[in-house]
């Protein structure tokens, strides 16, 4: 073997060695420091602090792992961070006050909650131009999707619904009432649910997506907590659609729910103020935000027991992984 020959194998080992550079990442905004952490989910250490626009909260990234986006909510904007070189490389135009958003499951189209108006925001991607503005109730927050694409459901936390909108006609299609202070929207795999944490309500409605009426609701009991201090935010389903997952705020852990009894199975004790949650790709890991404690805990979901708490940057709100 020459040696260019040589030199080209060596490299391309070390491509199929170590593969994307933003590979195994996750991310985590720190709501108060303005940054963006990034953590290796394989060593669990902080690899990269990323400066990035005032009150960071909602974050996700590009399906094929290569532009990260971030809600920089006091600038009105979304950030576009190239997962390469860690830098931004543009913005999106969110409407006022961003805070949580959802990528359509082609990836062209993202749906953001405007706080302050009131709106959910209809961004093309590629084109960076927003497509449409839909009222919604007050408060706009949580921002869920089907598996299929053609539902979208945002939650207004004052109006107390859940709002379902046809992502063809950006109509609102049905409209639910909830608990007091939803939070989030999660759907199941199969896309015949969705969960929706009450923060204050302390509850989580399941709602079947065909009917549009709650079909359960999921209630919190930890011994030596008072019931006020068990606020629902988060939630995340499993793959398989087996267990739900939900971060219950100032209780300081992650509830496990058992999607066919409705039952909890099990209470995890994270850090201080557990916010938002998040899956690694292969499903081993459960990532969680714990806000007042300014870390992030990793969770074995093969027997959903902590792992190890990692320090990030301050106020951590949001978290979301690189694919494979």
């Amino acid at each position: 073997m020459n040696r260019l020959a040589y030199l080209l194998a060596g490299t391309i080992a070390t491509v199929i060695q170590t593969g994307p550079a933003w590979a195994n990442a996750v991310y985590v905004s720190n709501e108060k420091d303005n940054t963006v952490t990034v953590v290796d989910s394989n060593t669990m250490e902080v690899t990269k602090t990323i400066n990035v626009g005032q009150r960071p909260r909602g974050i996700t990234i590009s399906h094929d792992g290569k532009h990260l986006y971030v809600c920089a909510s006091d600038d009105d904007t979304v950030e576009i961070i190239d997962t390469a070189t860690h830098e931004i490389i543009g913005s999106l135009p969110s409407g006022p006050d961003p805070e949580l958003f959802v990528l359509s499951p082609d990836g062209k189209t993202l749906y953001v909650a405007n706080e302050d108006d009131n709106l959910v925001t209809v961004i093309d991607v590629e084109k960076k131009r927003v497509i449409t503005e839909i009222p919604v109730g007050v408060e706009p927050e949580g921002m869920g999707i089907s598996p299929d694409g053609k539902t979208m459901v945002n939650t207004s936390e004052t109006t107390n619904m859940a709002h379902f909108i046809d992502t063809s006609s950006h109509e609102i299609v049905a409209n639910v009432l909830v608990d007091s202070r939803p939070r989030f929207a999660e759907f199941t795999p199969d896309g015949s649910q969705v969960w929706i944490s009450a923060e204050i309500g302390g509850t989580v409605s399941v709602i079947d997506n065909a009917s549009r009426e709650v079909v359960e609701k999921v209630t919190f009991e930890i011994q030596g907590l008072r019931s006020e201090a068990i606020q629902p935010v988060g939630v995340r389903i499993s793959a398989d659609g087996k267990k739900a997952y939900v971060a219950l705020g100032p209780a300081n852990r992650v509830a496990v729910v058992n999607t066919e009894t409705y039952e909890v199975e099990k209470y995890i004790l994270v850090g201080q103020r557990v916010w938002q949650l998040a899956f690694t790709p292969d499903g081993k890991h459960l990532i969680s935000t714990n806000g007042l404690s300014n870390d992030i805990t990793f969770i074995d979901t093969a027997t959903d027991e902590p792992i190890k708490s990692v320090t990030v940057g301050a106020l951590p709100w949001g978290v979301t992984v690189a694919p494979n």
